[in-house]
């Protein structure tokens, strides 16, 4: 999602794709029948859905795959693409028609452009309009933003004076600006170190950071450490679930470091185009769609257990969008 994305690699997986095509690792789609989605499309109209292979992504796709065949599209799933250079290199093949995507992933990784933006509505306009060029169209985001963060243990907030925000991490004595964070995170130019310089905090600085006051680990890792105390201040998601499984609190990003990860239906123009209807079933999906409201559906699935498919349909279902079949 927000991974480094070499040229070389769109290449070979666009090889890969056109050699041996791809298959779902998850086709299992539960029955729906229509709620304020009805049917809408024309007799026969075939549209593909890829998602890429992790939780959240399969749980929206599942969204996407259910609404679309409640609104009477013959669906081909092909959910479970194993990572970003595959599944981007399925939709300029046209192997995959519809698929939803970050916006910061589609501007920095795809584009390859030098730096995110942060403000929501500006990074999808530039990454929409600069991907048009690649015949695909970007419907409107929702407001979920699965963007970098950093999160404390809740009952550690009073401890630590009430701290809400990256900038209060500044006022805090050194010896409790204590970080967990992933080696990828850790190490790039758009990562942890700079983040640390425009708080105001050096990294390696004894009056900002010192280096002893880092750990570096594993992306699962850092969620239990911060949860255990191990640091104050863990790098998190936005929208992964294990933010509410272990009741930790994100700190507002308040100078705006964090690039813009809305999630957004991407969709080859030409089908958008001899299929219109596909945008007025996501106008229906997209504004519901919350920090708030992944966090719970990652969460079941992480923590619970559950299967996105299941999951992606009692959602539907609570929002009144589709029925049980």
């Amino acid at each position: 999602m927000r991974t480094p994305f070499a040229a070389a690699a769109v290449l070979v997986s666009t090889a890969l794709v056109a050699g041996c095509g791809l298959e779902s690792a998850n086709t299992f789609t539960p029955e729906a029948e229509p709620g304020a989605i009805e049917p809408i499309a024309d007799e026969g109209a075939e549209v593909v859905v890829g998602t890429k292979n992790f939780t959240e992504a399969l749980i929206l796709g599942k969204i996407a795959v259910i609404a679309l065949q409640v609104a009477g599209y013959d669906v081909v799933d092909r959910s479970g693409i194993p990572g970003a250079a595959p599944a981007r290199a399925a939709m300029l093949g046209g192997e995959v028609e519809v698929q939803w995507e970050y916006t910061g992933t589609g501007w920095l990784n795809y584009l390859g452009m030098p730096e995110g933006i942060p403000d929501r509505e500006e990074q999808y306009e530039a990454v929409r309009d600069a991907d048009a060029a690649n015949g695909l169209t970007w419907l409107p985001p929702a407001p979920l933003n699965n963007t970098y963060a950093f999160a404390v243990r809740s009952e550690a907030v009073a401890e630590l004076g009430g701290v809400d925000s990256l900038s209060d991490i500044a006022a805090l004595p050194v010896e409790e600006r204590t970080f967990c964070v992933e080696s990828e995170f850790a190490t790039r130019g758009d990562g942890f170190e700079p983040m640390l310089e425009l708080y105001g905090i050096p990294l390696g600085d004894p009056q900002g950071v010192p280096r002893d006051n880092v750990s570096v680990l594993d992306t699962g890792a850092v969620y239990t450490a911060t949860d255990d105390g191990a640091c104050n201040f863990g790098e998190v998601f936005t929208t992964d679930g294990r933010i509410a499984a272990l009741d930790l609190t994100v700190l507002e990003d308040d100078l705006g470091y964090f690039p813009a990860y809305n999630a957004a239906p991407v969709v080859l123009t030409d089908v958008l185009e001899a299929n219109p209807g596909i945008a007025d079933v996501f106008a229906q999906i997209s504004p519901r769609l919350t920090d708030e409201v992944m966090i719970e559906l990652n969460s079941r699935v992480d923590v619970g257990g559950e299967q996105p498919a299941d999951v992606a349909l009692d959602w539907l279902v609570s929002e009144g969008l589709v029925t049980r079949g």
